[in-house]
């Protein structure tokens, strides 16, 4: 039998060889491998931990390995593959399971094991090995869980963990547990898609006056969209946008393993959410570095950007955040990951986020406003809205000026459905539907031969996208933003076809911002 353990780098990480050598000579405890100051506390922690176990310790000095070698290992969860590779050393003649067993875990003095981070991550590496069995904290067994045909063994104390060595009954698996398709409590499902239930403050009929911003966010659930929001502080566009998780569909099984990996490296796994069906939904502060967005360090923890993968990265106030960082996003929004490296070392981060921002026009935000007065010169203005560069402008699909509403009149609006979170939801569950069965991805996401084949205009549909090429100059990325959003649309009213209303509606989004002062 072979103890591993896990050393996290970033999104992959590696599996540690643990290995325990008793020789004759002065009682000590050495340690070899380049481990860092937590692991190198270990050996204090498990000897204390040992003995107060009720186990012996070996009276022989003891060589430890962690290989390979020239590997950087980290963190507090070696703590019980070393404690049961010194057990294992000292009981050889036992008769221990004939198979390699991942293994993780914090020691206590007392012998109790605390749980550590990344445990889904270790137990899915370590599955792409062929090591199918593994012993982690019990309060890291449900994630653990997730990895399928792994048996997993939660262990609470050292003495536990010893026995899991040697009896292959302790071993359970998700099957076992009955989590083949674990979704997270208070979930309902509308037309073969799954949202959460609507929880107080996520109504969206408690918004008066916002039905155009309510329209996009819709599209923007639907299909995936980026999208900015522009308007008079006070207006409703934060309030709008933070609702957004209440009409974001969970998350299928395939896109819930990414995040569900990345959560647990940082530390974010939920002990009654095992698995993240729920979309992210993350609110950076307006101070948050580069580092911080894109993720970095010694060992190349994940940034904002990583964490909001296969979910939302909310950035209010956007025009608050470092120019720097604004630029940093244009390369992971078009490609949907983030290359880091450090050390001589590199690691590649899922990244598919949907970005969504909230802005005022101007530094005094009145600027466009019907009813208040703008303070703002027309060179600070331009000097404000220079912090988005055009690359980055483009890649936003859905842009919309909101204007500070009070009253609900519905008279002009000729779209329904569209006041409740559960009428928003239908249209949004049959266009999701429809892009599951059709590509298997969300429209804003189609490569460009998808496009061809799903984005067909008819010939008024068409003279309107060349009309407004012309008008107001669209680059390449702005027609095909135009065509994406289109079939979105389409999509929300169950529409094979993409007709002329569906165009010009997508038109009106897209025209918004395309200069760097909007048009208003």
């Amino acid at each position: 039998m072979q103890i591993y353990s896990f050393s996290p780098f970033g999104y992959e990480g590696a599996l540690v060889t643990v290995e325990v050598d008793l020789r004759r000579g002065i009682p000590a405890v050495d340690l070899v491998g380049l481990a860092d100051g937590a692991v190198k506390e270990a050996r204090d922690r498990m000897h204390a931990a040992i003995r107060n176990s009720g186990f012996d310790f070996p009276s022989e000095r003891v060589l430890i390995s962690l290989s390979p070698a020239d590997l950087k290992k980290e963190g507090a969860g070696f703590d019980l593959p070393i404690a049961l590779g010194v057990l294992k050393a000292e009981f050889e003649q036992d008769d221990f399971i004939d198979e390699s067993v991942l293994v993780m875990g914090e020691l206590e003095l007392s012998g109790k094991i605390r749980s550590v981070k990344g445990v889904h991550a270790a137990v899915a590496t370590a599955a792409s090995c062929g090591i199918m069995k593994c012993i982690v904290p019990v309060q890291n067994v449900e994630e653990a869980k997730e990895i399928d045909g792994v048996k997993v063994y939660g262990a609470d104390t050292l003495e536990n963990a010893f026995r899991a060595l040697k009896d292959l009954s302790f071993y359970s698996s998700r099957q076992d547990a009955a989590k083949e398709n674990y979704l997270p409590p208070f979930c309902e499902e509308i037309n073969g898609v799954w949202f959460t239930k609507v929880m107080p403050g996520f109504e969206y009929a408690d918004i008066r006056g916002q039905r155009e911003l309510i329209r996009a966010l819709q599209i923007a659930a639907a299909g995936g969209h980026n999208l900015m929001a522009l308007g008079s502080p006070g207006c409703g566009k934060t309030m709008a946008i933070q609702k957004f998780p209440a009409i974001n569909p969970l998350l299928t099984l395939e896109e819930a393993q990414s995040v569900t990996r990345i959560w647990s490296l940082a530390g974010l796994i939920k002990p009654n959410e095992p698995l993240v069906r729920i979309p992210p939904f993350r609110i950076p502060h307006q101070t948050a570095s580069v580092e911080g967005m894109c993720g970095g360090g010694v060992s190349c923890r994940p940034g904002e950007i990583s964490l909001a993968h296969n979910g939302v990265l909310f950035l209010d106030e956007a025009a608050e955040f470092r120019s720097s960082v604004l630029q940093m996003l244009r390369v992971p929004l078009e490609s949907g990951s983030i290359t880091l490296s450090r050390a001589g070392r590199t690691t590649n981060y899922p990244a598919m986020f949907q970005l969504m921002m909230a802005v005022n026009p101007c530094p005094c935000g009145n600027y466009g406003s019907s009813s208040k007065i703008c303070l703002c010169s027309s060179k600070s203005v331009e000097q404000y809205w220079k912090k988005f560069s055009a690359p980055l402008l483009d890649r936003i699909d859905l842009r919309i000026f909101v204007e500070n509403k009070m009253d609900d009149d519905q008279a002009n609006d000729d779209r329904e459905g569209l006041r409740t979170t559960a009428e928003i939801r239908e249209g949004i569950a049959r266009a999701v539907d429809t892009q599951r069965k059709r590509q298997g991805v969300k429209n804003s996401r189609l490569l460009p031969e998808d496009i061809l084949k799903y984005c067909t205009l008819d010939k008024e549909a068409q003279k309107l996208l060349d009309s407004a090429v012309t008008r107001y100059g669209f680059s390449a990325r702005g027609v095909t933003s135009c065509l994406k959003v289109s079939r979105t649309i389409a999509d929300i009213s169950g529409e094979v076809q993409i007709k002329p209303p569906h165009m010009q509606e997508a038109i009106n989004y897209r025209k918004l911002c395309n200069s760097l002062v909007p048009e208003l």
